[in-house]
């Protein structure tokens, strides 16, 4: 039992680790690619229409050698979520396009409490005091290390809500596919990318030609903008397969909470690999949003503790009335030898 456990623990950093290493890499990459000191490559809605082909592609494969099995889920369910997915990619960049970057760090951070209440309507979902005051401060962390100018306009503020309401959904969605199907991470997946694999590629051009008025056709590829967004590609396998298994091992808000990690970690290696200015006012939000993250760790595990404690007791506790009426069945039940099985 408690090596079980120690495994469960490992695995649980493991799909940690690789999320915030794959997500951190990506940012890295596609900042590379897309500045304008880099490649200058902005078509992020097609970009990402690779990201989930090459996915779709690599869970074509393992399904074909027999390394994941391929389980039964609806396809209008599927498409349900790849629309609820399209919507969250296509609201961010439009909502990234129209706003500022101080609101749209806002609208990312709103994305905490909104999967929680979401949750506790859909779910039924309650969370401890402790719970809701390590998420207060890693939003606060997270706002005074990443927010600064707030400018927001009509239509900017409905992509803002657009995307935060279908990312929050798209999450939760994950894991409850995954508990609904007995579906693993990398099946659920398999099954998700290729639709919206398509449906981006198709679509992904005429949303990038409305926010930076250009076709992907008129852009010139280099070897070097080729080999970023092979490397982007790779990235996102590991990153799309280590979200859904996060959410299916976790819960939505864990993943979000936890995964302002990558926040922290894309400004300070901003810093260390771009020159980009780090001020006292960025580094205690990032000790502030740290101390949160911990303090929600702490939170999650007392919880579970707690809940091991109770479920037990509920479980194994018996009525009067079932006591009396195990105590006649073994009275009026007949001794029976064990080893000849005849009754005495």
């Amino acid at each position: 039992m408690e090596t079980e456990k120690k495994s469960s623990v490992v695995s649980d950093v493991g799909a940690w680790a690789m999320n915030v290493i794959s997500s951190v890499g990506i940012i890295m990459a596609n900042k590379q690619l897309m500045s304008s000191s880099g490649y200058a490559f902005s078509f992020a809605t097609t970009l990402t229409g690779f990201h989930f082909a090459v996915t779709a592609l690599v869970g074509l494969v393992s399904n074909a050698t027999g390394l994941s099995a391929s389980k039964h889920v609806p396809l209008w369910e599927l498409l349900w979520f790849s629309i609820v997915a399209n919507m969250s990619i296509a609201g961010m960049n439009f909502s990234l396009m129209l706003n500022s970057v101080g609101f749209y760090q806002i609208s990312k951070l709103s994305m905490i409490p909104v999967v929680c209440v979401m949750e506790w309507i859909l779910h039924n979902k309650h969370y401890s005091k402790e719970v809701k005051m390590a998420v207060v401060v890693v939003v606060i962390g997270v706002g005074v290390c990443t927010i600064t100018d707030v400018k927001v306009n009509a239509k900017g503020f409905l992509c803002a809500c657009v995307a935060v309401l279908s990312t929050s959904l798209q999450q939760i969605t994950i894991g409850s596919l995954q508990k609904k199907y007995s579906i693993g991470s990398f099946e659920l997946l398999s099954k998700t990318a290729p639709i919206q694999a398509v449906s981006l590629l198709v679509l992904g051009p005429f949303v990038d030609y409305y926010l930076n008025g250009k076709f992907i056709t008129t852009y010139k590829m280099t070897s070097g903008a080729i080999l970023f967004i092979f490397l982007s590609c790779a990235l996102a396998v590991f990153c799309n397969v280590s979200q859904y298994l996060c959410i299916g091992r976790f819960s939505a808000t864990s993943f979000q909470v936890l995964g302002h990690m990558k926040t922290v970690c894309v400004l300070t290696l901003g810093w260390l690999l771009f020159d980009s200015a780090l001020t006292f006012k960025n580094i205690s939000g990032m000790i502030l949003a740290v101390v949160g993250m911990v303090i929600y760790s702490w939170a999650v595990e007392a919880e579970k503790q707690r809940n091991a404690k109770t479920s037990p007791q509920s479980k194994n506790s018996l009525t009067e009335e079932e006591i009396r009426l195990l105590k006649e069945g073994v009275e009026n039940t007949p001794v029976k030898d064990v080893e000849l099985g005849e009754t005495k």
